[in-house]
This record gives structure tokens, C-alpha cells and sequence, in this order.
């Protein structure tokens, strides 16, 4: 439920559209994403011919950082004096995009816990409606936790989703390797925050 009205957006065209007629934005339904149009352009190309993974990077950080932006969670951390750092991120490529194919970011909130927000990025080829690539992110929040900024946008206390049961392997990929990293520094009683 709040997942879905974390996940509002409409594309950057519409938004610049609208700003330009001064109209208020509608509020979108609540179960759409956000989406942002795209085009490979040959300076994106690598020397395979195909979208160079910078250009993945980039792209699902504007498109992440708009989606929390809409949805209020930016918004929120500032009245709430805190902030936000991207702690870990994850790309699968299944299809290259090629020069001058169309594509759009389709980005969503799946949940959080007790000290992050977990995010998508979906790169879908507009000629196909093929799912190209799919990124996962790790937003960390420092100074307030995830429940205090839903609580804080909802004005209720929310139970947070289930996270899809991938994530979650990854989750525990991520824990893990910060345990061998804490351990080989010898801080393994340190914890991130500090």
C-alpha cells in the first residue's frame, strides 16, 4: 500500500510541459512508477556498439533520484534533518541497447527496512517491450530511519512490505561481504554508521 503511494511520477517531458503552463501537477495513481525516456545516442556506445554500463549508472541515478524527489522521501529526509547515501547497487544486463534505440527507466520503491530503502531501475526497450536491464539499489538513510520517513509522509505508522524473495539474497550477499571487509580492517565491532 504505501509502497504504491511512494511510487508516483510522470516522465520529465511531462513535468517541464507543465512547468512551463504553470498548471499544478495531478496527482498521479498511486501504482505507477516513475518513467523516464531515453535514446542511446552514439556518444553512449562502447566499442562494442551497445550502451556502455556508465550510461545504466547514470541514467537510474536521475531517474532514482526524481522517483524520490516525486514521491516526498527527499522532501521528508530534509524536514527530518537527515540524509541519504546509495550503499550498494547491482546491474543484470540481459539485451544490449543499440544505437538510437528508444528506451524508457521505469523506476520503484520495493520496500525498505530498518535502515535503508531498496529501489529498481528497469531499462525497457521502447521497439520491443523487452526488460534490457535491471538494476537494484540500496538508498541508506543516516540520521532517521525508512519508517520514520513513511510514518512522517503517510502520518501513520506503516509495516513495511516483503521484500521479493531475490532481494533478499542480495541483501545477505551485501551483509556478508561488509563482515569480510569489516574483518580484514579489524573494525569488525564498528558499525557503518560510526
Amino acid at each position: 500500500e504505501v509502497v504504491s503511494s511512494l511510487s508516483l511520477g510522470l516522465s520529465s517531458r511531462a513535468r517541464c510541459r507543465r512547468s512551463r503552463t504553470l498548471e499544478p501537477e495531478p496527482r498521479p495513481r498511486p501504482e505507477s512508477g516513475q518513467r523516464f525516456p531515453g535514446r542511446v545516442l552514439p556518444s553512449d556506445l562502447d566499442l562494442l556498439l551497445h550502451m556502455n554500463n556508465a550510461r545504466y549508472l547514470r541514467e537510474a541515478d536521475f531517474a532514482r533520484t526524481a522517483h524520490l524527489t516525486r514521491c516526498g522521501v527527499l522532501g521528508a529526509l530534509r524536514e527530518l534533518r537527515a540524509h541519504s547515501v546509495l550503499a550498494a547497487s547491482c546491474a543484470r544486463h540481459r539485451r544490449s541497447l543499440r544505437l538510437l534505440e528508444p528506451f524508457e527507466v521505469r523506476t520503484r520503491l520495493l520496500g525498505w527496512d530498518d535502515r535503508a530503502f531498496y529501489l529498481e531501475a528497469r531499462f525497457v526497450s521502447l521497439r520491443d517491450g523487452f526488460v534490457c536491464a535491471l538494476l537494484r539499489f540500496r538508498q541508506h538513510l543516516l540520521g532517521t530511519s525508512p519508517e520514520r520517513v513513511v510514518q512522517h509522509l503517510c502520518q501513520r505508522r506503516v509495516e513495511p512490505p516483503e521484500l521479493p524473495a531475490d532481494l533478499q539474497h542480495w541483501i545477505s550477499y551485501n551483509e556478508a561481504s561488509s563482515q569480510l571487509l569489516r574483518m580484514e580492517s579489524g573494525l569488525s565491532d564498528v558499525t557503518k554508521d560510526q
